[in-house]
């Protein structure tokens, strides 16, 4: 299975710093659809990703145009994470698709409305109480990440860390 988390535009550079950490972790592919808003050397960025640069995968993207017309979504097991989507995150089957791709919008506004509307069957939320904006960007994707794994058996992930042996 591959799992890919597409970040389009990420503003705060300890979010993606984290995001890059839970995708070493995990083994999924990190995407970063441009442009950013700090610079890929950024202290903070480094500082929430650690030493895991070298262990990920990552491929950069010039606009969301670039991705969308390199992983078209009608050929591809595409999901959008919005706080207006369709269906909870977990209503989803995760476990018969080899390749997953989920895109996460920047924190101030989140993936584009038009987007959205076009994908609107292949939206997912993270229930929440109230109004509130959203969660975390990078607790986010960490929920999500790992139910698609909880459904894939936790597939290729170690059970005990290497570090308790």
């Amino acid at each position: 299975m591959k799992l890919n988390i597409v970040m389009v535009e990420p503003e705060i550079p300890q979010n993606t710093g984290n995001i890059a950490r839970t995708c070493a972790a995990t083994g999924a592919k990190l995407h970063l659809v441009y442009p950013l808003g700090f610079s890929i050397s950024d202290k903070y960025l480094k500082r929430a990703g650690l030493d895991y640069w070298d262990k990920l995968e990552i491929e950069k993207h010039d606009s969301l145009k670039d991705f969308l017309d390199k992983y078209k979504p009608e050929e591809n097991n595409m999901f959008f994470a919005t706080t207006k989507a369709k269906h909870c995150y977990t209503e989803v089957n995760y476990s018969k698709m080899e390749e997953i791709f989920v895109l996460f919008g920047k924190e101030t506004k989140g993936l584009p409305e038009d987007l959205l509307q076009k994908y609107i069957d292949n939206t997912i939320r993270i229930p929440m109480i109230g109004n509130l904006r959203s969660l975390n960007l990078s607790n986010s994707v960490a929920i999500i990440t790992y139910e698609i794994l909880r459904q894939k058996n936790f597939e290729a992930l170690n059970e005990v860390s290497a570090y308790f042996d």
